[in-house]
């Protein structure tokens, strides 16, 4: 098991940016690659962007594309998701997952998740 620690969330109005963070205790092979996904009630988790810790490539859904930036800080072992222009339709949860092999835009290529964090986009 890999806790993943999530931090950052929080209320932001239309336009205004956040950052969440997400501490990775131990990184592993099964480690190699981040994502961030995002949930509201109701639907299904969306895929938001994806980092791989060693070349940093980095990968973004359509939505977040030009907004949102994925980033790894190897001595502090965290990854961050810098938030631009917040629109209400990025307010959902949002995790952290951690996964190995191919990187994918798929919840199910991620072994390890974080308890998610709120983030809300008031217009």
């Amino acid at each position: 098991q890999v806790p993943l620690v999530e931090s950052g969330g929080g209320l932001v109005q239309a336009g205004g940016s956040l950052r969440l963070s997400c501490l990775v205790p131990s990184r592993t092979l099964s480690t190699n690659n981040m994502a961030w996904f995002r949930q509201v009630p109701g639907k299904e988790r969306e895929f938001v962007a994806a980092i791989r810790w060693g070349s940093g490539t980095t990968y973004y859904g359509d939505s977040v594309k030009g907004r949102f930036s994925a980033s790894r800080d190897f001595a502090k072992n965290t990854v961050y998701l810098q938030m631009n222009i917040l629109k209400p339709e990025d307010t959902a949860v949002y995790y952290c997952a951690a996964g190995g092999g191919l990187i994918r835009s798929t919840s199910e290529s991620y072994d390890y998740w974080g308890q998610g964090t709120q983030v809300t986009v008031s217009s």
